[in-house]
């Protein structure tokens, strides 16, 4: 009975134009809508998958959030680095309403006017021959996955579903199948087996395991973080990208680069490779390269690698579509009309010498690169727990790991700002010292 009470309630708002309207979702004696009802709702019916802050946002606008009741927030997530340019940035906003009105999807079985227009700016402004363009992040995973293996079977010839793939040891790119079988998280990977063949794991900045684990002829590449977000923004030793690229090519291994959280001048530069001038030859973007506003992701290589991959052999419907491709390019314009890798450098500084004087009894480890940065807490405290006190006064971050916090604010944040929240983050760190 209650099902069809909703489907006649929907026929006749739809009839009557009218938006349809949960009778679950109960307003504060004021009539607005109350934090508690929006996590009860989503707690009623959605999947238990994640575990967020109690905040219920409403609205954003360049740093800050809003929640329901109207609360203005320092957003020091930043969408895991997704909105580097700031929430709803007007540029990115105008490009997605314009093209939206326009064309917003073709797929690829037919050309559009404006994917070979991204193409060419975006394989232009990184330096490689071709792109290939899908949606999320882990998408660009699998995607740069496939062209490894394709080319080490084509190029490398390495005899048929023998390739291997190598990863770093806490890496994070995703929940498909292919990443959490590429992880050593037992939060990622318990319980979903068994699970991708031709994965294979070396400790992170450790060079002499990499370059003994790369002898191996069926390797087909290395995909890397150059900083580790999820693990807790693990900064390697001043060398190791060097080092990975000159192992990679001693042996004939292609050098995967996972950029989509360190990418697109979060970590002070374009691209987080670039503080040790190397280039990969399979690059990895996405989050960022929509500003937050519509998921884009993008892997780069050059034509030894990308024609490996014949017509048919993948694709997205929505990869490439018109919508995703002005919003990409008005994303990575925005960054680069506004030096946002030069803010986030210098702001980056400012944050860590600004957390450098925490007590060393609450905060062990203050650590980062550009507007990348994480604390770690002392273990006979809870990190969860200074998270929502820090929500309480006023900026939002999330722990990762137990004992580490992100905090990773969009790039259009001031010094101002910046010394601002330095002082929300001392006060409430000294409120558990």
């Amino acid at each position: 009975m209650a099902s069809l009470r909703y489907i006649r309630r929907f026929a006749v708002a739809k009839r009557l134009g009218l938006a349809y309207q949960s009778t679950n979702v109960k307003p504060s004696e004021t009539g607005k809508l109350t934090s508690q009802a929006v996590f009860d709702r989503e707690d009623k019916y959605g999947a238990h998958n994640y575990h967020p802050l109690p905040v219920a946002l409403s609205r954003g606008q360049g740093v800050h959030v809003w929640d329901v009741e109207g609360k203005r927030y320092y957003d020091f997530l930043s969408a895991y680095s997704a909105v580097n340019q700031g929430h709803s940035h007007p540029k990115i906003i105008q490009a997605l309403v314009e093209q939206a009105q326009v064309l917003s999807l073709t797929s690829r079985a037919f050309y559009s006017d404006v994917l070979g227009e991204y193409e060419e700016y975006v394989t232009n402004l990184f330096g490689y021959d071709k792109v290939l363009p899908m949606n999320t992040g882990v998408e660009g995973g699998e995607t740069a996955c496939k062209l490894a293996r394709r080319w080490g079977y084509s190029v490398k010839k390495i005899p048929e579903n023998k390739a291997k793939i190598v990863f770093a040891e806490g890496n994070f790119w995703g929940r498909t199948m292919s990443a959490i079988s590429a992880s050593t998280d037992p939060d990622s990977f318990k319980g979903f087996g068994p699970y991708m063949p031709g994965f294979d794991i070396v400790p992170y900045n450790d060079l002499s395991t990499l370059s003994e684990k790369l002898q191996d002829p069926n390797v087909a590449a290395f995909m890397v973080e150059p900083i580790q977000g999820e693990a807790g923004v693990v900064v390697p030793d001043e060398g190791y990208l060097k080092g990975v690229r000159k192992i990679c090519s001693d042996n004939n291994v292609l050098f995967i680069a996972d950029e989509v959280q360190t990418g697109l001048a979060r970590t002070g530069k374009m691209l987080a490779v670039e503080h040790e001038n190397v280039r990969p030859d399979i690059l990895i973007l996405g989050k960022a390269l929509s500003g937050g506003l519509y998921p884009v992701s993008a892997v780069l290589a050059d034509d030894e690698v990308m024609l490996t991959i014949k017509p048919g052999e993948h694709g997205s419907t929505y990869g490439g579509n018109p919508l995703g491709c002005k919003v990409a390019m008005s994303a990575l314009q925005v960054l680069l009309e506004e030096n946002l890798a030069e803010n986030a450098a210098v702001l980056g500084q400012r944050l860590r010498d600004g957390l450098s004087v925490l007590p060393k009894d609450v905060v062990s480890i203050v650590r980062g690169k550009g507007l990348l940065n994480a604390i770690v807490i002392n273990k006979k405290f809870n990190a969860w727990d200074v998270c929502v006190r820090l929500r309480d006064n006023g900026l939002l971050a999330k722990p990762t790991h137990g004992d580490i916090i992100r905090f990773a604010p969009p790039l259009v944040i001031t010094q101002e700002q910046i010394d601002e929240c330095v002082e929300i983050i001392k006060k409430t760190v000294l409120s558990f010292a």
